[in-house]
């Protein structure tokens, strides 16, 4: 949290719930940033801040309530100080993805922009969702399609296709980054409690690594 937000007027505790953050991905992003060789840029602050995978005039982009929980310090916040946040941290953020882009544009390095996320093992009313990994796409992604493919054939995965989530317009940074550019992009989704601690994490890297080098092809990753 930025020191000048406090804790947004939330317990501690909000911040070990998957409203502040997605439990798992940076722990497992890392993981398939080591191995795959590729570049890794990733949010600092939680998005209870300011979430940084919503355009910068997405309703949601500052959240008053997340699953239920009233975020005090979000209510009834002035145009101003919703620039203030865009401006500290969803704008550097999306400037060095562009960089980094710009720049491998440049030296002619293909590019396959991967975006790490994770999800809750059940629904708000208890149901549970049964994939343990998800692969978001436009249904234009080659690259989104091999992977799902080599997903599959590992058999013992719960393989979501656009699911939990859909590529729907409610993403920013696929869309944004890689489609402005005519890049494919991968919106990789893994289940939470799979990934909750460093040694899940690491091991699902160990299993999804191989299989984004297959369906990218190296080196394009970013």
């Amino acid at each position: 949290m930025p020191a000048s937000l406090g804790r947004l007027g939330l317990p501690k505790t909000a911040f070990d719930l998957h409203i502040a953050w997605d439990i798992g991905a940076l722990t497992l992003a890392r993981g398939l940033s080591e191995r795959l060789g590729a570049c890794l840029i990733h949010q600092r602050y939680s998005r209870l801040v300011i979430d940084c995978n919503r355009a910068p005039d997405h309703p949601g982009l500052v959240v008053e309530t997340s699953d239920g929980v009233e975020v005090p310090a979000n209510r009834h916040l002035r145009p101003v100080d919703i620039a203030a946040r865009l401006g500290a941290v969803h704008t550097p953020y999306h400037a060095r993805i562009a960089l980094e882009l710009d720049a491998r544009a440049a030296a002619g390095t293909p590019s396959v922009l991967v975006c790490v996320h994770s999800f809750t093992p059940a629904l708000n009313d208890g149901a549970p969702r049964p994939w343990s990994v998800g692969v978001l796409h436009d249904g234009q992604s080659a690259a989104s399609v091999a992977l799902l493919r080599l997903l599959r054939a590992q058999g013992n995965l719960g393989v979501g296709d656009n699911q939990p989530y859909a590529m729907d317009g409610t993403d920013y940074t696929a869309p944004h980054h890689a489609g402005r550019r005519g890049l494919d992009a991968i919106e990789l989704e893994v289940r939470q409690d799979l990934i909750a601690d460093e040694g899940g994490a690491l091991r699902m890297a160990d299993r999804l690594a191989p299989l984004l080098a297959e369906a990218i092809g190296p080196p394009a990753v970013a």
